[in-house]
């Protein structure tokens, strides 16, 4: 659905982006993560047709976005960050306007706006002026209109950016419905959305792709090993040996604090990928009379991955 191959951006000597390259395939949720200012923005102007490359291709459903744009933004949906909206209008006459301007056909133009206000939850707000609603609500008319001529791909820029809580669960809530049936972009410097949204991540820092792959493959690059949290009654010297010594475990440390529940000693087992020694540590800490009171794997967090990913680049930068 979405082709990329070595796009770049300059302005002047600066390079937004370089060489950016990926593809979305049909029905997926892509996130492009990266911090502010990382090229995010820049790369889905381009998709969008609103901004002009300076090298590579970007394709959408098979159309050159610089060669046939016309082709390619009529099978596309763009939400920016600020929502292209008339504040002046109701949301049902903006969102027909918007199906008009999209070429929609006017025999289809009610049809395509009840599909758009009701797969954006809006029914209840469509006799209403555009500028009378909540922020959260004018993000989900900005959605409408990115889907009121059913493109096959959507793509948004930091789609939660300034709503409250509950219209951030709300807006993430849509956009997992919309998975399967558009392959969907979106942009983002949040983590948590990543990882509660996407089947992909794209890492991308100074304006370069250092990263793309699920989340789990992500996790094993970054990190190489996984870990254990093992909770003892009784702490001693001997516990960290008595770890250490089963197959499949590459170190093992006190845990934060050294505390876990119950006021037993909490220890962290750095595990190899691909093994899983819990059986083995159990029978370790039982048979060593340590007192097992509680074992649970830890996993990477995506703060950790993000930022061993950012690091890495930089190193090889």
């Amino acid at each position: 659905m979405i082709e990329v191959n070595n796009l770049t951006k300059r302005y002047g000597e600066v390079d937004a982006i370089r060489d950016v390259t990926f593809q979305a395939t049909k029905g997926e949720i892509l996130g492009f993560l990266g911090r502010n200012g990382a090229g995010k923005t820049t790369t889905m102007r381009i998709l969008a047709g609103s901004l002009g490359p300076s090298g590579g291709s970007a394709r959408v459903a098979g159309f050159d976005v610089v060669e046939k744009p016309k082709d390619a933004k009529r099978r596309l949906g763009y939400l920016p960050e600020q929502p292209p909206l008339y504040l002046d209008m109701t949301v049902r006459d903006f969102l027909a306007f918007a199906a008009r301007i999209k070429q929609v056909p006017r025999a289809g133009v009610r049809a395509a706006v009840d599909r758009a206000i009701d797969k954006a939850g809006l029914p209840q707000v469509t006799g209403r002026l555009v500028g009378n609603l909540s922020k959260g609500y004018r993000q989900r008319v900005g959605l409408a209109q990115a889907i009121v001529h059913d493109p096959e791909v959507l793509v948004m820029d930091e789609p939660t950016e300034g709503l409250d809580p509950q219209q951030i669960i709300e807006i993430r809530e849509l956009i997992r419905g919309l998975k399967g049936a558009h392959t969907v972009v979106l942009s983002t410097h949040i983590l948590p959305e990543v990882q509660q949204v996407c089947d992909r991540v794209l890492v991308i820092d100074r304006g370069r792709i250092v990263a793309q792959d699920t989340l789990a493959a992500l996790e094993r690059r970054v990190k190489g090993s996984a870990g254990v949290e093992v909770v003892v009654a009784r702490p001693s010297p001997e516990v960290l040996a008595a770890i250490r010594a089963v197959p499949g475990v590459l170190g093992v440390a006190p845990g934060p604090a050294g505390l876990g529940e119950g006021g037993g000693a909490a220890y962290l087992a750095d595990i190899a990928l691909g093994e899983d020694p819990r059986e083995g540590i159990a029978r370790a800490v039982v048979e060593g009379g340590f007192g097992l009171l509680s074992m649970h794997r830890v996993s990477t967090s995506l703060e950790d991955i993000f930022l061993g990913l950012i690091r890495d680049a930089g190193a090889e930068g």
